[in-house]
């Protein structure tokens, strides 16, 4: 077996074996618009099988393994949305790690840039703890919930764009229906800004006629159904990022403690 079975008892998977399967992209407009709750969602988001290259991959990785985690069980399936059920902010990424959240079953879990983050968000108290290892630990947000516009563990870190269209329903649906108690959306990285504007719209949100620039501390107000949020743009704690110090410790508690301001008042 290349992946955990769902309901196999790995810790936090939201799958029993008779959840429905997503083997293509219009399965997954039906599966997502049909979830009544988040916990049909993210059991449906975590055995879909739309995009066959996007499987291959991240079954290959969970089969080969990186030598330092060679004695690991990986996960080896999409990436569900993690957090609170009625989350004021919300935490969104692109896509999950080939040996981060592909192999931990958690997202921007299990790899460096998962380390800053976590380390970030429990200095600002938006966790509970400072490092988060893999599903079930005992790591828990507060008042918080992370997504990925792409669920899976793309080749090269780069998901082709029918593949970002395929996974669309997931997150516009995961958006919806946790909309009336975000306060914050902060989105880590320019592809993440890109994907989530169309997520937004399609999940009722009014938006500014013109999309406005990515950048580190971009901050935008949006609405649905009468009460504002805000969107905030957030650098990714990359490695590239953070070596260069493009991003810095500092940055990123600076932006999520104005996360954890906004979604208190």
């Amino acid at each position: 077996m290349t992946f955990v079975p769902p309901g196999s008892g790995w810790p936090e998977d939201p799958a029993l074996p008779d959840t429905p399967v997503a083997h293509d992209p219009a399965q997954v407009v039906r599966l997502a618009a049909a979830s009544r709750t988040l916990g049909e969602l993210t059991a449906r988001q975590s055995v879909c099988r739309a995009c066959p290259r996007l499987v291959a991959w991240r079954e290959e990785v969970a089969t080969v393994k990186r030598r330092a985690f060679a004695e690991e069980t990986y996960w080896g399936r999409p990436i569900a949305g993690w957090g609170e059920d009625r989350p004021e902010v919300l935490i969104v990424g692109l896509a999950p790690a080939a040996h981060g959240g592909n192999r931990t079953g958690r997202i921007f879990t299990g790899d460096r840039s998962g380390d800053w983050l976590f380390a970030s968000l429990y200095r600002t108290g938006l966790a509970v703890q400072e490092t988060s290892t893999r599903a079930g630990d005992g790591q828990r947000l507060v008042g918080a919930r992370m997504l990925a516009s792409v669920r899976c563990a793309p080749p090269g870190n780069k998901p082709e764009p029918a593949e970002r269209t395929a996974c669309f329903p997931w997150l516009a649906r995961e958006i919806e229906l946790v909309a009336d108690s975000v306060r914050v959306i902060v989105v880590l990285g320019g592809f993440a800004w890109q994907a989530i504007w169309p997520a937004l719209r399609e999940a009722g949100y009014v938006l500014p006629s013109r999309r406005p620039p990515f950048g580190h501390g971009a901050e935008v107000e949006i609405s649905r159904g009468g009460k504002t949020a805000r969107l905030l743009g957030c650098y990714h704690p990359s490695q590239q990022n953070t070596f260069t110090g493009r991003v810095t410790a500092e940055m990123l508690d600076t932006l999520l403690t104005r996360a954890n301001v906004l979604r208190s008042l």
